[in-house]
């Protein structure tokens, strides 16, 4: 009887090595050290520069939207290598993150600029919006980057089609507060950069975008952790909204 148990415990082992070591082979293919290098050195740049830039410009809010910018991407790799390993590829930093996500922000810089050129007294006069939207953005991080922490290797960018041994429903710390808060974080985050930057026409885009995207997203995840998880999560989708308005 120890025989055989022990022999069960060496085959279970054999095969935890085997998966971890695949695992490892899988997460080295995925990440090209020379592409994490040098977009990793391309966001510290532009982030050096706007910083170094910020006291010479009269508008320093386009400054700052690059530099939250590049924080929020190399924040997505960074905390998805520490607290979800056996996921992170170099598409963690999601820079691209499909067409309409480049365009949005095409759009937002478009905007900046045609208005500081012909509506400088719009732009500069109206400091406390983008204080307010600083403000939100920041909040936004916090909620998107605590949601990734707090999840660890039940976080993923991709929504899951089926459930592994690792994927637990996270209901505490931030999970208690919103029960989807990365894509709330994200909501605050993209719509506090329109406010920091004062752009009116980038804010509504943003937000229709933004709502119908999440809509559509947060419909067909939660169809699928139903599925995984049963009452379970039935009962914690009741007592916790998504602190996304309307959705």
């Amino acid at each position: 009887m120890t025989e055989s148990i022990k022999k069960k415990e060496f085959e279970n082992q054999r095969y935890d090595s085997h998966t971890d070591y695949d695992n490892l082979l899988r997460i080295v293919n995925e990440n090209s050290l020379p592409t994490i290098t040098l977009t990793s050195l391309v966001l510290g740049i532009l982030i050096g520069i706007s910083t170094a830039l910020l006291p010479s410009v009269s508008f320093k809010q386009i400054l700052l939207y690059v530099i939250l910018l590049c924080t929020f991407h190399f924040l997505e790799y960074y905390t998805t290598a520490k607290y979800s390993f056996d996921k992170v590829n170099t598409d963690s930093f999601l820079i691209f993150n499909g067409f309409e996500y480049l365009l949005a922000h095409t759009i937002a810089i478009t905007e900046s600029l045609i208005e500081i050129i012909f509506f400088p007294k719009f732009k500069l006069g109206h400091a406390y919006i983008s204080i307010i939207g600083f403000l939100i953005v920041l909040f936004g991080q916090y909620l998107r980057s605590m949601a990734m922490v707090t999840a660890g290797e039940s976080f993923s960018h991709i929504i899951a089609q089926s459930k592994k041994n690792n994927h637990k429903l996270i209901t505490h710390g931030i999970y208690g507060f919103a029960r989807h808060p990365s894509y709330a974080g994200f909501f605050y985050w993209a719509l506090g950069t329109q406010l920091l930057l004062c752009n009116p026409l980038s804010f509504v885009i943003f937000y229709f975008m933004l709502h119908k995207f999440f809509s559509r997203r947060i419909r067909y995840e939660e169809c699928k952790l139903v599925e995984f998880f049963g009452d379970e999560y039935v009962k914690y989708k009741k007592t916790t909204p998504t602190r996304i308005p309307f959705v």
